[in-house]
């Protein structure tokens, strides 16, 4: 039987997950730690934005007891550290913009709005995966290599929260 000759089932999930896994692919540019303070709390504040969106997103849905109790948990620890992100840029005399989803970040709600049932659960917990990595990458980077000392401050409190959020992922 020629490899092509996939049975119908399974070339719909490959057609089905081949959009979805190009759009959590972060770009290139994603990964990369925000290096000046305005980046960094214009991505902090769409990373928290995210988490909170997708988190209420699901909470609407699912009947999964650990995904209700993290999806709760994110929305409480995302509504902090913007808070505290807002917070320090407000006294080193920085704009604060209220926080946008990124172009992928918008892909990825809309992606969870579709979704349903136990696919939405699945969908989320793979897109926390991702968007965990991305916030770690993010808050690590500036604590190390930012431009104002009371974000550095606030980032360096932050990964350790969301080092904590990957670890919960890892048993979902």
């Amino acid at each position: 039987m020629p490899k092509l000759m996939l049975g119908t089932t399974a070339m719909l999930l490959s057609l089905a997950a081949t959009p979805l896994m190009a759009q959590m692919r972060p770009p290139a540019a994603a990964g990369a730690p925000a290096t000046t303070a305005p980046a960094y709390v214009a991505k902090a504040g769409a990373s928290d934005l995210y988490e909170r969106t997708s988190s209420q997103l699901v909470l609407q849905s699912t009947n999964n007891a650990k995904i209700r109790q993290f999806a709760t948990m994110m929305i409480r620890d995302h509504t902090k550290s913007t808070a505290d992100v807002k917070r320090a840029a407000t006294a080193a005399r920085l704009r604060v913009p209220p926080p946008a989803l990124e172009p992928p970040q918008a892909q990825m709600v809309a992606e969870l709005r579709r979704a349903t049932g136990p696919a939405r659960d699945r969908l989320y917990v793979q897109q926390q995966r991702m968007a965990h990595r991305q916030a770690l990458a993010l808050h690590s980077g500036y604590a190390q290599g930012g431009d104002v000392a009371s974000l550095k401050t606030v980032a360096a409190a932050t990964a350790p929260v969301v080092q904590h959020h990957i670890e919960m992922l890892q048993g979902m």
